[in-house]
């Protein structure tokens, strides 16, 4: 019953659908194959020449697999309907390169899936590698001096435009005296003509023989030199009405010129480099402090990216949901624990929710997703089940590229890297980065902190990137794997002997829970057969802070 409209406008093809979105999935599906085709023809190309070689060049050069069952397509482009971020045609498979496997095509059923793993064990440093080569380069912006920009890492040198102090202040309690050059002051009974209180205003001058009480901070009346302590001082008489002093007596002969005075700029000059590009604003307040003090109303900054965290499987439940479970359904641990984790390393998040394990619900989670966030991590679904879908979703549905499908590491083994191109409402290109880690709380939550966390450091500036390596003491045995390198996780705490000692938080089966509860640390176990002895020395990534200190 629908009636789309098409037409072009100068260079650009209108097409207008209907308002349902049932309606604008079956038209657009209908119409998509030849959208690359009519903005090529639309754009001035050469009919004669581009109908060269039939429908197959032309799907060829639109970047189509023209070896995929029609089904396969079908099922795949449909769901474009919802990218409205511009210029998007059909998804090309970036991860279908010689050399680079490609994921299974779920339209296959389970019977035809591949029994292997088309993905090789990536290692750990080449993984880590991969993933900053393809983590985008930190962008600016400017951002007000105050609490907000704490974590955030400046992007310009920072020079002053005014000299702090702004005028000569004294640094003690005390009385403002004028000493020659070259001499100490002369002690005696002097006139006490004013007060000069910290404050805004500039005290009157003052004379030879005469003196200024002045309080911490204020400002030096004209033509004083010095200050006097005021426990070096005594009352030698007061006002009619007893509330003030009249005369002071000095009792120290030692006062030179300049003493107990902050000169201007003294602290800070005017076009002094305060501070400089690629150093963090701490959470301690001396830089916005440094800064406020020098009148700095904004900064140039990276910009921190958003993350977004996604939870898959069709046996996850939120986990406050009232009452029991049933059989076969699972608490969503991961995603409030790694929300919790990236909310601690400084980043802001978005809680993305769950997603079934079916491939329209993934991929539209995806690209709503992609709308809202730069990165996106996820947990479940990239193993080898029939049902784990975000490898073909990424790759086939939204043409992304798989840098790594598996990593040579205990726990973590199916972690996943994918990047995808996207446009934003300006229609500027950008790159979504996905990591998809494993459902296994403890798997998911240690590669959080060994990939996603670089990632994000080194997107916004930070350096050095990565968790913290310390060595640590065996305090126990520690069991090895031969077949892959093991992330161990572990407790640190500060010996009397200054030494760090390492204690294992139990048993590391992936999925236990149990084993992240007072982790503050990854002791990192080489892969080979045996174990480490109580005492041995070894190097351990610290993720929190050491106990004991």
């Amino acid at each position: 019953m629908s009636r789309p409209v098409a037409g072009v406008r100068n260079k650009t093809i209108i097409v207008t659908l209907p308002g349902s979105p049932k309606g604008a999935q079956e038209n657009l599906k209908s119409i998509l194959k030849q959208l690359p085709h009519a903005c090529r023809q639309a754009a001035g190309e050469d009919s004669r020449a581009a109908h060269t070689g039939g429908v197959k060049a032309l799907e060829l050069k639109a970047g189509m697999n023209t070896t995929a069952s029609a089904s396969s397509h079908g099922q795949h482009h449909h769901h474009h309907a919802h990218h409205h971020h511009g210029g998007h045609a059909v998804p090309k498979f970036h991860s279908n390169l010689p050399g680079r496997p490609l994921s299974n095509d779920p339209s296959q059923g389970p019977a035809r899936r591949k029994r292997e793993s088309q993905y090789p064990k990536t290692p750990m440093d080449e993984a880590l590698k991969l993933v900053l080569e393809n983590t985008p380069r930190p962008k600016t912006v400017m951002c007000p001096v105050d609490g907000g920009i704490v974590g955030h890492v400046l992007a310009e040198n920072i020079q002053t435009e005014e000299s702090v102090p702004a005028f000569r202040a004294s640094i003690v309690d005390g009385y403002a005296i004028i000493v020659d050059e070259g001499a100490t002051n002369t002690p005696g009974t002097f006139p006490v003509v004013s007060v000069s209180h910290a404050s805004r205003g500039e005290p009157p001058p003052l004379e030879m023989g005469q003196i200024a009480r002045i309080t911490t901070g204020a400002p030096l009346p004209p033509e004083a030199t010095s200050v006097v302590m005021i426990e070096n001082t005594d009352v030698r008489s007061e006002t009619e009405d007893g509330k003030e002093e009249k005369e002071v007596e000095i009792l120290t002969d030692k006062v030179v010129r300049g003493e107990n005075v902050r000169e201007i700029g003294s602290d800070v000059q005017v076009g002094d480099t305060i501070l400089r590009k690629g150093e963090e604003i701490s959470a301690t307040g001396g830089e916005v402090g440094l800064l406020a003090s020098v009148g700095k109303k904004k900064v140039l900054l990276y910009r921190k990216p958003v993350v977004g965290v996604l939870s898959t499987g069709n046996e996850i439940v939120p986990h406050n949901r009232p009452g029991s479970l049933h059989l076969g359904e699972v608490r969503d641990t991961n995603r409030p624990t790694i929300l919790t984790a990236v909310e601690g390393w400084g980043f802001k998040t978005v809680d993305l929710g769950i997603a079934t394990d079916e491939q329209g619900t993934l991929e539209q989670h995806l690209r709503d997703a992609m709308r809202k966030v730069a990165v996106i991590v996820t947990t479940g679904g990239v193993s080898m089940g029939d049902l784990d879908l975000l490898k073909p979703t990424i790759e086939r549905s939204l043409g992304g590229s798989i840098h790594f499908g598996r990593v040579n590491m205990k726990p973590g083994l199916p972690t996943t890297f994918a990047t995808v191109p996207f446009k934003n409402n300006s229609g500027e290109s950008e790159t979504r980065l996905i990591f998809s880690l494993p459902g296994n709380p403890a798997s998911a939550i240690v590669t959080s902190h060994l990939f996603v966390l670089p990632s994000l450091q080194q997107s916004c500036g930070i350096s050095p990137i990565g968790l913290p390596k310390i060595l640590v003491t065996l305090e126990h045995e520690f069991p090895l794997v031969p077949a892959r390198p093991e992330y161990h996780r572990a407790t640190i705490r500060m010996g009397k002997d200054g030494l760090l000692y390492a204690t294992s938080t139990g048993g590391q089966r992936s999925s236990r829970v149990g084993s992240l509860k007072s982790a503050n640390a990854l002791v990192c176990l080489p892969a080979r057969e045996g174990k480490l002895s109580k005492g041995e020395q070894i190097e351990a990534l610290l993720m929190g802070k050491i106990l004991g200190l």
